[in-house]
């Protein structure tokens, strides 16, 4: 049990996914097919917007993007999912919502159909892909973004220093901004067996070895003004399972999302209560609810 449990773990703490999909492999690739391709006429730097699902070129690489439904004045939400996981992870998402908007997901590098990195990647990096990413998903409009997990992380980090176009947040059980530190905290250097196994795999992850060759160092929550966020945590306790350490783990986890609210001036905290990690999974009607209000707020601002 606690062989299976430290993969859910390492999931939470870290964004690895080294546990099968949540999600049906017939239901995700009905989810991509049946979503509708959006006709926008062109995006930043040139290219024409995403219609459908394609392969872009950023910064010499090739990355898988999909997108659908329109815009109709309103941002652009960009699905960002968590480590691991590719786009059809945010299909079922990126269906429910195309009906109102334009959404766009897409692979990072090293994840689903995307190019591999050529070595170890920094926020910056991948920052930089994001970039190309909404120029061709958005083009000089503005943009939500909605991460689940690493995703999460990712556009916080990312928001602060995008002002011009990042009009909003949902950040779905988003990684914790001090995530090294909380589980330093929580698993002291002394712990033995499969807790020690756990801290080393996910200080391990976090130091890039993980599909996107991604370095996730910890950071202080940087301010991007007074945007719309709304951050979504678990409310299903399973992080307390783990022997020994797993109520400090929750505690780590719950603190992590509350240092989150500092990402905007206009922040709200709220607890999916029937979810463990994976919201948009278990309780697929929050996360659509959480995306549309920031949304329409965003719209109106």
């Amino acid at each position: 049990m606690f062989r299976n449990f430290r993969a859910s773990a390492v999931v939470a703490l870290a964004s690895a996914a080294v546990v099968t999909g949540l999600t049906g492999c017939d239901e995700v690739t009905e989810a991509i097919e049946s979503v509708s391709p959006s006709a926008s006429p062109s995006g930043r730097n040139g290219g024409g917007l995403v219609s459908g699902t394609q392969k872009i070129e950023v910064g010499g690489k090739s990355v898988n993007v999909s997108c659908a439904g329109e815009a109709n004045g309103r941002p652009t939400i960009v699905l960002l999912s968590g480590l691991g996981d590719g786009l059809e992870k945010m299909a079922p998402l990126q269906k429910t919502l195309s009906a109102q908007n334009r959404v766009c997901s897409y692979d990072r590098l090293g994840e689903g159909a995307s190019d591999k990195p050529d070595g170890p990647q920094s926020l910056t990096d991948t920052g930089r892909i994001l970039t190309g990413v909404l120029d061709r998903a958005a083009g000089d409009g503005p943009v939500v973004l909605a991460g689940h997990s690493l995703g999460g992380l990712i556009a916080a980090r990312y928001a602060p220093d995008h002002t011009d176009r990042v009009k909003g947040l949902v950040l779905l059980d988003a990684t914790s901004p001090t995530s090294v530190a909380d589980v330093k905290a929580a698993i002291p250097k002394t712990a033995s067996g499969q807790v020690a196994q756990l801290r080393s795999q996910t200080l391990s992850v976090h130091e890039g070895e993980n599909p996107e060759m991604l370095v996730v160092p910890d950071g202080e929550v940087r301010s991007a003004g007074n945007i719309p966020v709304e951050v979504v945590q678990h409310g299903k306790k399973y992080l307390a399972a783990v022997p020994q350490v797993g109520p400090a783990l929750e505690r780590g986890w719950a603190d992590g999302q509350r240092k989150w609210l500092s990402v905007s001036g206009d922040s709200r905290l709220s607890t999916a209560a029937n979810s463990e990690h994976y919201i948009h999974v278990d309780e697929p009607d929050v996360a659509v609810q959480a995306v549309r209000r920031v949304t329409a707020r965003a719209a109106t601002a």
